[in-house]
């Protein structure tokens, strides 16, 4: 694995920071801050988990569990919202679209007590600090067919309430994208988007059969690349990628930022929004993987704004909000660049 640092607050940092910007594929729970993480295990008794660096697949959900462990009670969870939001607009994020489990909350006693307790506490936290919130309820692929219909029919529950979306998450390789067809159906028939994980840990075939299944964007979706005609696709279709370099190179999908496939797509035509997936787990913000694409990537600063566009685009948020968020990235690419 070879992840250069985050930049911090460099002026590179500032100035991405500045860019309005949607923040698509970030999942709540480990959208914690490590201060509030040290916190609460201290709290707890448990023992912090590791970060950044992951043996395997296995050893990064063993970390997530911790996380989901740590919210136990409402108040906890509240304080989770009310934090990610407020990095989410310090960092220029002017709508997200947080993934969790429901069902998973230890907090609640019901899935449909969660998303009681979490859209309000949500909408609240972006009144405040600014930032629309869409929730988008994930069906885990490896939990079987009855479960992904159960969080299809809850997310149909609480359409037009916060939920936005339906998406798809954990451990593609054997647990293909077609399996959740049926929860994709009754997502849709409620007016839900769907959002699934594919073509990350498995190959291009998952992101075409994403495509297939009529996927309104595809979270990761990277390992397109591998297959042309995947990318034609993807390209004359319109579907957004919201893809996570950091996130690809830390759970070992390529070696390094140098190898990661993100100026390829956007070569082809592709769209793509850039999200940060596991904040906390993978070390970087949203913002920070802005700077490495830039820095590392060597994505030019246009094309970043055009990736910001199409996170803002892609997004559920509210037309009104997409037109003044767009007009603002025509205002900051008019601004002094920096260098390419």
């Amino acid at each position: 694995m070879s992840l250069p640092a985050p930049a911090g607050h460099s002026p590179s940092y500032e100035r991405y920071a500045a860019l309005p910007k949607a923040h698509l594929h970030v999942h709540l729970e480990a959208a914690m801050r490590e201060d509030t993480m040290r916190q609460w295990c201290g709290e707890d008794g448990v023992e912090v988990p590791p970060l950044v660096e992951f043996p395997d697949f296995t050893r990064f959900l063993d970390a997530y569990g911790l996380l989901i462990a740590l919210l136990r009670t409402p108040e906890r969870v509240g304080r989770l919202l009310d934090e990610v939001v407020a990095d989410a607009a310090a960092q220029g994020v002017v709508a997200i679209e947080f993934a969790s489990i429901p069902d998973k909350s230890a907090a609640f006693d019901t899935a449909e007590d969660a998303l009681e307790f979490i859209l309000p506490t949500a909408a609240a936290a972006g009144r405040r600090h600014g930032v629309w919130t869409g929730a988008i309820v994930s069906i885990d692929r490896g939990a079987g067919p009855a479960h992904a219909l159960e969080a299809a029919r809850l997310a149909a529950r609480f359409a037009g309430r916060g939920v936005v979306a339906v998406g798809l998450v954990a451990d593609e390789r054997g647990n293909p994208v077609a399996g959740a067809a049926d929860a994709f159906a009754i997502a849709r028939e409620a007016g839900l988007g769907v959002v699934p994980h594919a073509g990350e840990l498995a190959g291009p075939e998952e992101a075409r059969s994403a495509l297939d299944l009529g996927a309104d964007r595809i979270q990761h979706g990277v390992r397109a690349a591998e297959d042309p005609r995947v990318v034609e696709m993807l390209a004359s279709s319109g579907v957004c990628l919201d893809v996570c370099p950091s996130s690809n190179v830390v759970l070992g999908v390529y070696p390094s930022l140098g190898d990661h496939p993100l100026p390829a797509l956007l070569d082809a035509g592709v769209r793509c929004s850039i999200g940060a997936d596991d904040p906390l787990l993978f070390g970087v913000d949203v913002v920070d993987e802005y700077v490495l694409a830039h820095e590392r990537m060597g994505i030019s600063e246009a094309r970043l704004a055009g990736c910001a566009r199409a996170s803002i685009d892609a997004s559920f948020a509210p037309a009104a909000l997409k037109r003044e968020a767009l007009a603002r990235v025509d205002d900051w690419e008019r601004t002094a660049t920096l260098p390419a």
